[in-house]
């Protein structure tokens, strides 16, 4: 039988561990504010269902790599920090992987975007 009371409680960590990854990683808050800039502007250009679609999973995909990439730094830096190679590296890799989603996202946006853009000015 489903508990509701375990199920807002899970839910209730679920919202900390987002909340304790906005208040200590600055690129999280960064994307979160840029999130929320595409949206405001995704409303205002009435941009169609489909290009929605498309901005909620990229920056849904950005955010969760993130805490992805928060949660890898801090299991290695508890383990071994910053003595052992490896940790650059998978650090290093973790922030490249970011990148890219992050790259791959804007270069969305901007498709989207650009059309909208040139109309208005």
């Amino acid at each position: 039988m489903i508990s509701f009371g375990r199920f807002f409680k899970s839910f209730q960590h679920a919202l900390r561990g987002v909340i304790v990854v906005f208040s200590a990683e600055q690129s999280f808050r960064i994307q979160v504010y840029v999130a929320l800039f595409v949206v405001v502007a995704g409303f205002f250009f009435q941009i169609k269902t489909y290009e929605w679609i498309l901005l909620i999973l990229l920056i849904g995909s950005v955010l969760t790599l993130e805490i992805i990439n928060s949660i890898f730094e801090r299991i290695v830096d508890s383990f071994k920090p910053r003595i052992h190679p490896m940790v650059k590296d998978i650090k290093d890799s973790m922030a490249g992987a970011v990148l890219l989603v992050s790259v791959i996202a804007a270069i969305v946006g901007i498709t989207i975007f650009y059309p909208h853009l040139v109309r208005v000015l």
